[in-house]
């Protein structure tokens, strides 16, 4: 002990607290479950929220501090968007959502676009639709290439759950696909109202910008798929995670199903 330099009870002093019980053992298993149920996907306030439906009594930055003790990192969203704009090819819609993005009830407002995704030499895209009511994922069709098959398929979808006298407003960006006569037909024909966004302004379509950065930083940028099979089966997944077991804040820490389910039972 002289060598080390430490009094004698200083010595037995940290070698006591070196054995004693970690008080927070607990409390970082949660921590960690819940980043590991989550496939690292959330952050300290999503985790926060769930510890509180737990029933734990924590604050969000004691939670942060146990993260970074434990080494868990929450992946960053980085940009890259696939641009459908091939100029005026058909019928340009005015912008009716201009940027209100809440809805009061299902089917009341709709977005959709178009993401790409490259493996190796071969390429995938994904098309969705979403309520804004909950942020929910209706319907959502995957192909290898972004025409007009793969968006008029993922509409005619989410317009087959509508009820009778349901015509939502449907907005996407000024995509060759949504300036085409079909894309209008089906609109049309559920009596829903065309938006589109202003030329080259992503800004309008924000809701599901961020969409598509969670899907990348979750899913795509952290996992070597090996073939577009492998990659459409986990977009599947993903998507049913999302809608069903992913946590939102801005809905009250439930996910979009469960807001929907609460909301409509109310």
């Amino acid at each position: 002990m002289e060598v080390a330099g430490l009094a004698r009870s200083t010595f037995f002093y940290h070698q006591a607290r070196l054995r004693a019980p970690d008080p927070q053992e607990a409390l970082k298993s949660a921590v960690a479950d819940i980043f590991g149920e989550n496939h690292g996907r959330y952050g300290h306030r999503r985790i926060h929220t769930e510890l509180l439906r737990q029933g734990w009594t924590v604050a969000k930055k004691t939670v942060l501090k146990l993260m970074r003790v434990l080494g868990l990192v929450c992946r960053v969203r980085r940009k890259k968007r696939y641009i459908s704009y091939r100029g005026e090819q058909g019928r340009i819609a005015p912008n009716l959502l201009n940027r209100e993005f809440d809805a009061t009830a299902p089917n009341q407002k709709w977005v959709t676009d178009v993401t790409e995704f490259s493996i190796g030499d071969r390429k995938l895209y994904l098309s969705p639709v979403m309520d804004l009511f909950d942020r929910q994922i209706i319907s959502h069709t995957v192909g290898t290439s972004p025409n007009l098959a793969l968006t008029n398929a993922s509409l005619q979808e989410a317009l087959a759950g509508l009820q009778p006298g349901q015509q939502p407003l449907v907005h996407s960006d000024q995509g060759f696909q949504y300036q085409h006569l079909s894309w209008r037909e089906l609109l049309e024909s559920a009596g829903a109202v065309q938006s589109m966004s202003r030329k080259g302004n992503c800004y309008d379509n924000a809701v599901m910008e961020n969409f598509f950065g969670h899907l990348k930083e979750e899913l795509f940028h952290h996992v070597r798929f090996t073939s577009t099979e492998a990659l459409a089966a986990q977009l599947d997944e993903y998507i049913r995670w999302y809608n069903t077991e992913r946590i939102s804040t801005k809905l009250k820490g439930l996910s979009p199903v469960q807001y929907r389910a609460q909301a409509l039972a109310a």
